[in-house]
């Protein structure tokens, strides 16, 4: 009688005790859930920085940031190698980064400030203001990889564009969410074009714009953000701005240039499909993402394709092209320059787009 005593006493003690190790226990799993993996740099061969993780190894576009690197450090995981080993592009330089150094997975793709706050700023292919005047004021934030909209979202309504050009209006209209190709060769006047149709289309629109410069000279991103000051489009003292900017231009590396396009998309389709805006997106040049994804391709061993172009040429293309459209919420209408290599137009980086574009004007 005793002895059961004993152990009912016992038992009376050691129930919280247990109850408080099983709390306790929990609570460890759940901070352990909730942080990030970390990993170390094994490799860094130029562009390409191979990380080693010790546990669960990061998906396939998950970004990883280098710890104590100032300014940030962006790498997109691309390849899984084996032996605990990812394969992973930079955004940015990788000058100074050594063998061994902390990497942390973000968790989830690179993810960019979105919606209103982002007019009237520029931003790199992270989504970091790059225009001198402090952080973009917004908590709202979208991952750059995302799905075309569904079959059934999308809308059938034709309707024409009026850009204010005579030429264009009369001899090739362009459809209201559909995406125009610029083609031409070097110095006829493509980034001119753009800048003309911004000018008139952007200001007699009234709607949001969005304009990505992928790969081409600085001097033009410059030039154009002084003239869209100077025009109105873009406002220092107010919030009255229409038009935001994504800069990934030809000093960058290969990964921002493959990726700063989708940057700008990502913009223009938070205003589609959570405002309900028809959006105007610009992108100059086209052929620079075809020829920045050659680059990264290259890098990670693929072997070339035709010409030396990336194997998966048509699907990077197609799956960029595929989310710009129309659907039932509001549109986007793209204009895209294309810059035609040796004035070649069976090349297969310019030949890819042709079947793309709703329309394609040639500048030749």
């Amino acid at each position: 009688m005793f002895a059961l005593r004993a152990a009912a006493k016992a038992d009376k003690n050691l129930l919280p005790f247990l109850g408080q190790l099983s709390r306790s226990h929990a609570a460890k799993a759940a901070v352990k859930a909730a942080a990030v993996a970390n990993g170390k740099i094994v490799a860094v061969i130029g562009a390409v920085v191979d990380v080693q993780f010790d546990d669960d190894l990061p998906p396939i576009l998950n970004a990883l940031e280098v710890d104590n690197r100032s300014p940030r450090l962006v790498l997109e995981v691309a390849q899984h190698l084996g032996e605990n080993t990812v394969r992973t592009i930079a955004m940015d330089g990788t000058e100074g980064l050594v063998r061994g150094q902390k990497v942390l997975d973000t968790g989830y793709p690179i993810r960019i400030p979105v919606g209103a706050e982002t007019l009237g700023r520029i931003m790199n292919v992270i989504g970091e203001p790059i225009d001198e005047r402090g952080p973009i004021p917004t908590d709202k934030t979208a991952p750059i990889h995302a799905e075309a909209p569904e079959f059934i979202e999308m809308s059938v309504e034709q309707e024409i564009l009026v850009t204010g050009i005579k030429v264009v209006d009369l001899l090739a209209p362009y459809a209201k969410g559909g995406k125009i190709g610029l083609f031409g060769g070097a110095g006829v006047g493509k980034t001119v074009l753009i800048m003309e149709l911004i000018n008139n289309v952007a200001k007699a629109h009234g709607g949001y714009s969005v304009f990505a410069g992928v790969g081409e000279r600085t001097r033009e991103g410059n030039d154009l953000y002084n003239e869209m000051i100077e025009g109105g489009v873009i406002s220092l003292k107010d919030k009255t701005s229409k038009v935001a900017l994504v800069y990934g231009q030809m000093n960058e590396p290969p990964g921002a240039r493959a990726r700063v396009a989708l940057t700008g998309l990502t913009v223009a389709e938070y205003f589609r499909d959570q405002e309900g805006q028809d959006v105007l997106l610009f992108i100059d040049n086209i052929f620079r993402f075809t020829q920045a994804g050659s680059e990264v391709s290259a890098l990670l061993g693929r072997i070339p394709s035709a010409v030396g172009y990336q194997p998966t040429l048509a699907t990077d293309m197609g799956s960029m092209q595929e989310r710009i459209t129309t659907t039932k919420k509001g549109s986007i209408t793209s204009v895209q320059a294309i810059y035609v290599p040796a004035d070649d137009l069976t090349d297969p980086a310019p030949a890819t787009t042709f079947g793309i574009t709703a329309t394609a004007v040639s500048d030749g």
